[in-house]
């Protein structure tokens, strides 16, 4: 499986690997998803560029992968499955941007839609990169994010590791590290939420919350290079409670004593999305006794309880 990554420079260059025409082939390639969002929230007015949206990506080890098939003389893209028009859309710019021509792209995931797993931005990443190594080409990560941008608010996975993210522009605020070996047990409580529906109604917030918002991105920028996975559980947990007002999670109470009984980490949601997990850290010596009572305690809630692990590079 190919990995194709991208440097971030001026978003108009798109760069070829060589003075000749690229020697067309077909090839796959694949890029992880996260679990909800260790922090997500708005930052103080003046304090970053742009807007003052952001998130912190908890990248795990469950992906998108795409296949992309050149056909001569076409400019459209044919995408399976069908109903992935946000990955085709993405898929037409880039192949026009780029001058080349269209084909098929072949779309596969391990992200379930509408659960905040950010599988959307999954597609639309793996998608660049398949076209991207079909074609030889080496692309800049700012068009990709270009590209991004002109479709929904997107995370931050075409990065490795953990990055404080601009979602609505699409832009890096920071690089954070690499996040620990972590185990998130994590469930469903069903439904789904759409990124760009969810983006237009969740409104502004107080400026005592985007202090603490604003806390938590600073201890995040310490903790996770440290590889300190207490204080990780500590700021996913009050991201949660502060997200809680807009998004309730019907089961975030019940997680939050479980975690607590069982001495997990603390909790972590998809804040735009349908999950609540536990959060544990799976080099503890405790973390098999740890793992099998978390599991045990979430199981009366009547949903099926999943492992995820959290990725040390997301390339």
């Amino acid at each position: 499986m190919y990995h194709q990554t991208f440097d971030r420079a001026d978003a108009t260059q798109v760069i070829a690997d060589d003075d000749q025409q690229p020697r067309v082939h077909s090839t796959h390639a694949l890029c992880c998803g996260t679990f909800g969002e260790l922090l997500q929230g708005q930052l103080p007015v003046g304090s970053v560029p742009r807007d003052l949206h952001f998130l912190v990506t908890m990248p795990i080890a469950l992906f998108a992968r795409a296949h992309f098939v050149p056909i001569a003389g076409t400019r459209s893209v044919t995408v399976y499955p069908s109903h992935k028009v946000k990955a085709k859309r993405l898929a037409e710019n880039l192949v026009s941007a780029l001058g080349a021509s269209g084909g098929i792209l072949l779309l596969q995931s391990e992200l379930p839609e509408g659960k905040g797993l950010a599988s959307s931005s999954a597609d639309l990443v793996a998608a660049a990169r398949s076209i991207a190594c079909c074609f030889k080409r080496r692309i800049r990560t700012s068009l990709i994010e270009k590209l991004m941008a002109e479709i929904e608010p997107s995370d931050g996975v075409m990065y490795p590791g953990v990055v404080a993210y601009q979602q609505r522009t699409c832009s890096p605020l920071s690089f954070l590290g690499q996040m620990p070996p972590l185990a998130i047990v994590g469930i469903d409580e069903g439904g789904i939420i759409e990124t760009i529906d969810y983006d237009q109604r969740r409104g502004e917030i107080s400026a005592k919350d985007r202090a603490e918002y604003h806390e938590l991105l600073d201890r995040a920028r310490m903790a996770i290079p440290q590889g300190d996975a207490v204080t990780i559980g500590r700021i996913a947990t009050a991201s949660a409670l502060l997200h809680q007002e807009r998004v309730p999670k019907e089961h975030l109470n019940s997680m939050l004593k479980v975690s607590e009984v069982t001495g997990a980490l603390g909790v972590i949601v998809a804040h735009s999305g349908t999950m609540v997990g536990i959060l544990l850290d799976r080099v503890a010596a405790d973390f098999p006794r740890k793992l099998r009572s978390v599991l045990a305690q979430v199981s009366p809630l009547d949903y099926s309880p999943k492992i995820y692990l959290t990725m040390t590079s997301c390339r």
